[in-house]
């Protein structure tokens, strides 16, 4: 007796190739989606919500996946502007940003911006068909849809959560975990108290930055780790395998720039720290214009196209050349190590203060498990550099005078948090990234505890 290979896993649900192929069929003969047009999907069953994205693409149209935990209104909104235009033809995918800093956009991209690093992301991965790739983060980000697209094109089985939560039920039929730090972090605790058993040999880690004690708790309990740099707008940029700090991804040039008007110009083996500007095949078409916002406003510079050059992160320069404002330092060995964005640095005093410095120092401190640094308005420094820290669970609380002490062995004056702020969880996008906007709201709302 032949027994058929499992294409999807939810929980108990299985579904074999036929069978997943069968419904993605049938899916998209029912819907008679129009071409070259965003289909808005929603949905509370994960299996239902992937089998007509598929169908969606299958028939020519761009999925939009959304989240059922979002506001009703802003995902009315943005259904709403996302169906009004027909799409280029070329397009064959949609993902909103994060929303970790503002409002999310609506970014689009080619089939073939994400199909050209298949074989590098299969290679790194060394992804095989009699492999199961769970994918914590919801459908509606761009990590997990990328990866629902490369599993199908290598023949690997998806597994998808049974809940928003982990459950370490999940990890019953996966060999391979693909999300952020926050989710890695979250699977390791689970299987580090020993009751749950798991055959997962790889974690491929994006969305944010994989501190190297996570690593190698994850690595002591079997996993291979890769982590990897990259953004909605520019896909894969850099990937570390080894824990020594990020290399440019395979196919994927990089140059540092002193300043954004000298785009495309550096020397990233020259340079120390400057602007993190990439070219590659993988990169997104952009922005959609009508999409761009919640609100639905149209900012200047739309194209016919259908695509917004002028709003957002992503700029361009010539040459093929683009940029989300990424800080980077470049080492010796021409490893890559990110230091946030260039919006982001907080200016106190006569020092630049880049958040992800500090968050990084934070982390090494018992006691803190996770930290979001942020600058409060201060009107003779202009700012003070001030930190919410998300502590260790089940640990004693530091006090704010210990953790002055720890800080002042790790950095310098200028970069001293003034204001420490304390939470049992961080505010956090539904993809796992701390959420620095609701960070802000949480401080100036007063609805976290104070330490000093």
């Amino acid at each position: 007796m032949i027994i058929e290979r499992i294409a999807l896993w939810c929980g108990e649900v299985g579904l074999t190739e036929a069978q997943f192929t069968e419904r993605i069929r049938l899916a998209a003969v029912e819907g008679q989606f129009p071409a070259n047009r965003l289909v808005p999907i929603s949905t509370n069953d994960p299996v239902a919500g992937l089998v007509r994205a598929l169908a969606v693409r299958t028939a020519g149209s761009i999925p939009l996946l959304g989240d059922e935990r979002w506001d009703a209104h802003v995902w009315a909104q943005l259904r709403m502007h996302a169906g009004q235009d027909t799409i280029r033809s070329d397009t064959g995918w949609a993902a909103f940003s994060s929303g970790s800093t503002g409002s999310p956009r609506l970014i689009l991209r080619s089939e073939a911006s994400w199909s050209s690093s298949f074989a590098a992301v299969t290679e790194l991965m060394q992804l095989q068909s009699t492999d199961a790739v769970y994918l914590p983060a919801p459908l509606s980000s761009s990590l997990s849809l990328f990866s629902v697209a490369h599993a199908r094109a290598v023949g690997a089985a998806i597994v998808l959560p049974i809940s928003h939560g982990f459950d370490p039920a999940d990890l019953t039929h996966a060999t391979v975990v693909h999300g952020t730090p926050h989710a890695l972090r979250t699977i390791v605790e689970s299987l580090e108290n020993g009751q749950t058993p798991h055959r997962v040999r790889l974690a491929f880690v994006g969305g944010a930055h994989l501190d190297i004690a996570l690593r190698r708790r994850a690595e002591a309990l079997g996993m291979r780790v890769v982590s990897y740099y990259g953004a909605a707008e520019l896909s894969f940029v850099a990937v570390d395998t080894d824990g020594l700090g990020y290399l440019a991804f395979p196919g994927v040039e990089v140059r540092i720039n002193p300043s954004a008007g000298d785009a495309g110009t550096g020397d990233a083996g020259r340079l120390t720290l400057g602007e993190l500007w990439v070219r590659s095949p993988y990169l997104a078409s952009g922005y959609h214009a009508s999409g761009s916002h919640a609100s639905g406003s149209h900012a200047s510079g739309s194209h016919a196209s259908g695509y917004n050059a002028s709003d957002g992160a992503l700029r361009h320069a010539p040459g093929g050349w683009a940029s989300v404002g990424d800080l980077v330092e470049v080492d010796s060995t021409h490893r890559l190590h990110f230091r946030g964005r260039l919006d982001g640095a907080i200016l106190t005093g006569s020092a630049t203060v880049v958040p992800e410095d500090v968050e990084m120092a934070l982390r090494s401190i018992d006691g803190i498990e996770d930290a979001v640094v942020l600058g409060i308005p201060n009107a003779s420094l202009g700012a003070l550099v001030a930190v919410l820290i998300e502590t260790t669970p089940g640990g004693a609380t530091p006090t704010a005078r210990d953790l002055r002490t720890h800080a002042r062995s790790r950095f310098i004056p200028s970069h001293l948090p003034r204001r420490w702020y304390r939470t049992d969880h961080l505010p956090r996008t539904l993809s796992g990234k701390p959420d620095r906007d609701a960070v802000r709201r949480a401080i100036d709302n007063g609805e976290v505890t104070r330490l000093d």
